[in-house]
């Protein structure tokens, strides 16, 4: 028995090895052309991809969009165009150890610091004291939920796409999907491909499940107690959030939150699915106030 065990480490340690010094595949044409339209800027001496465009004439307003796991900013690259239309600024970074940012190693991963980040970015495009619109999605929903909490943010409108808990455990675990390399994506049959990552993925990033357990009081307590206007976008063949379950239990939870249903084929990407849909959601909400 020793020496089966021996010889699949001898044969593993290698090509773990080789794994991990394979290079990552070339970029897509658009996500080159998406990086080449960004920026950075540093966080505690680590760069944090951004994207800052310039919209519509005559608007104060700024969007600040936050993408979800395993992804990307890119994610929102289907309605930027839309969003540019409406607002003066629309802004979207990719997180520490996602996308074209930074992915250091090793590193104690955690959803207060890729609030802080966000934080870091506001300061340092001077939108500090700006009211912002938060726009997020799966992952970026818990950051926007600690930048709740932390009220670092003032006069803020929150909109929440692929929001999670469920009713034994506060928050659930959310997607339990494996980490992808590259930029081939993500394998769906309505989207086609989700681009992703730009380098191999880092595991502890994966931590945020556990701290979403940890912290449950924390973030879903925030969007209890908060008067700061609150909607979510659901597509009802989300697999992670299932439905009538979950817009049952969000309802009763957080009664004073509006919702939009999108069509019954929408599933856990809904502004790549159905991006027509997601924006006219979006923007009804955001044309109430």
């Amino acid at each position: 028995m020793k020496e089966w065990w021996l010889q699949v480490g001898l044969l593993g340690v290698p090509l773990l090895a080789v794994y991990l010094h394979i290079p990552p595949p070339q970029l897509s044409p658009a996500l080159r052309s998406w990086k080449s339209s960004g920026s950075f800027f540093t966080y505690k001496d680590l760069n944090i991809f951004y994207r800052d465009s310039s919209g519509a004439v005559g608007s104060s307003e700024v969007v600040v969009l936050l993408h979800g796991f395993p992804t990307s900013s890119y994610d929102w690259s289907k309605i930027w165009e839309g969003l540019t239309q409406r607002f003066r600024r629309v802004i979207a970074l990719d997180f520490l150890g996602f996308g074209f940012s930074d992915k250091p190693r090793p590193h104690g991963y955690s959803i207060f610091e890729q609030a802080t980040i966000v934080e870091g970015l506001l300061r340092h495009l001077g939108l500090r004291h700006q009211r912002i619109n938060l726009l997020s999605h799966d992952y970026g929903d818990t950051v926007a939920q600690e930048l709740l909490h932390s009220g670092s943010l003032r006069q803020l409108l929150l909109c929440l796409s692929k929001f999670h808990f469920s009713p034994g455990s506060g928050q659930s675990l959310g997607p339990t999907r494996s980490p992808h390399r590259q930029n081939s994506g993500i394998s769906n049959p309505r989207l086609g491909s989700i681009h992703c990552l730009t380098t191999t993925f880092p595991f502890s990033i994966l931590q945020y499940i556990n701290q979403r357990k940890k912290h449950r009081e924390r973030w879903v307590g925030a969007l209890m107690s908060t008067s700061v206007p609150l909607h979510l976008i659901y597509g009802p063949l989300d697999p992670v959030n299932p439905h009538p379950e979950f817009l049952q239990l969000y309802k009763k939870v957080l009664p004073m939150s509006t919702v939009a249903v999108l069509d019954d084929h929408i599933s856990h990407y809904p502004q790549l699915e159905d991006p027509t849909g997601f924006l006219n959601a979006y923007l009804n909400f955001i044309n109430s106030f």
